[in-house]
């Protein structure tokens, strides 16, 4: 709900306005989905406290058709879009969309709650997925307190995701993970329309100068400093020397023909590429199709395709 009695301090649309009283309206992305078992996919969910006193929490996923003890099978850690300041794991459509995910791919998933901006600034959602990765990592030994990953994980077949955002926080958590930092092996990281940016503009964003203009803003809001949309956080294109710390063997990345941020993700495949990283890079291009656009209509062939993409990457031998 908006603020009656105080006039708008940040409008960042679509997502969000702050008022000069503190409130902050969320415009989109406040919807809720229950953990539970989906019978369409046969994937149970369920949300964890991970960090109590932050409140950071995960939903986990599970196949039904699971053979407890007897059957090990790889993990995926998710993080979700949302420009670092809208959705959750409890969001609709990404419940629904991992709910897919898992049962096409028969891989257990975490799906990381971070923290939003602008109550929790950056580079909180960072350290909360962090922290959530060194959780996953406890349950290696057997000493977590998570059955579903005890009992059905092979952390020798670890990945990471995400969309937008999400993609942007796997990358960063690769380079940090570092080769055995977390005693589990990262074996890729499924990049789905990650948001990087920069302050020059590259490609169609020279032409388009309105939506490059609107994606500065959102940066700007969640990050505001001197080093504007150069920060490295959202802009890993300066320095190419860091990609050769990607502790993970293989990188798929998905972009969308008319996604703004398209030319972002043709230059980070290019860069992987180019750089020391020893491992195996791949690009997906959607054609005729805007940013997460697989999240928005989930039933769609080609978000049906990206889907199968995903699970092929993860499942490869």
């Amino acid at each position: 709900m908006g603020s009656c009695n105080s006039e708008i301090t940040h409008d960042v649309p679509p997502y969000i306005r702050v008022y000069k009283d503190g409130t902050v309206e969320r415009l989109v992305g406040t919807e809720v989905a229950p953990a539970t078992f989906d019978p369409q996919t046969g994937v149970s969910s369920k949300d964890i406290i991970v960090i109590p006193e932050t409140g950071v929490t995960a939903r986990v996923y599970r196949p039904n058709n699971l053979v407890k003890n007897s059957q090990k099978i790889p993990l995926l850690i998710y993080f979700h879009g949302g420009a670092f300041c809208i959705a959750s794991t409890s969001d609709p459509k990404y419940h629904n969309s991992l709910n897919l995910l898992v049962s096409e791919a028969k891989i257990i998933a975490v799906s990381v709650n971070y923290r939003l901006v602008p109550e929790h600034p950056l580079p909180a959602a960072y350290e909360d997925s962090w922290a959530v990765l060194k959780w996953v990592a406890s349950h290696n030994s057997g000493q977590g307190s998570e059955d579903w990953l005890t009992q059905s994980v092979d952390f020798s077949k670890v990945f990471l995701a995400g969309d937008s955002s999400g993609a942007n926080i796997s990358h960063h958590m690769a380079i940090r993970a570092d080769h055995g930092l977390l005693g589990i092996k990262l074996r890729g990281i499924v990049m789905i329309h990650p948001y990087f940016w920069g302050e020059d503009p590259i490609g169609i964003e020279v032409k388009d100068s309105v939506r490059k203009a609107l994606v500065d803003k959102w940066w700007q809001f969640v990050c505001p400093s001197d080093k504007g949309c150069d920060d490295p956080l959202i802009n890993p294109f300066l320095d190419l020397e860091s990609f050769a710390r990607l502790a993970c063997d293989r990188i798929i990345i998905f972009v969308a023909q008319n996604d703004i941020l398209v030319e972002r993700g043709r230059r980070y495949y290019e860069l992987l590429i180019e750089s020391k990283w020893p491992g195996k890079a791949e690009i997906v291009e959607t054609f005729g199709e805007d940013h997460v656009f697989h999240i928005f209509y989930p039933d769609s062939e080609k978000a049906l395709d990206l889907i199968k993409r995903s699970s092929s990457f993860i499942n490869q031998v």
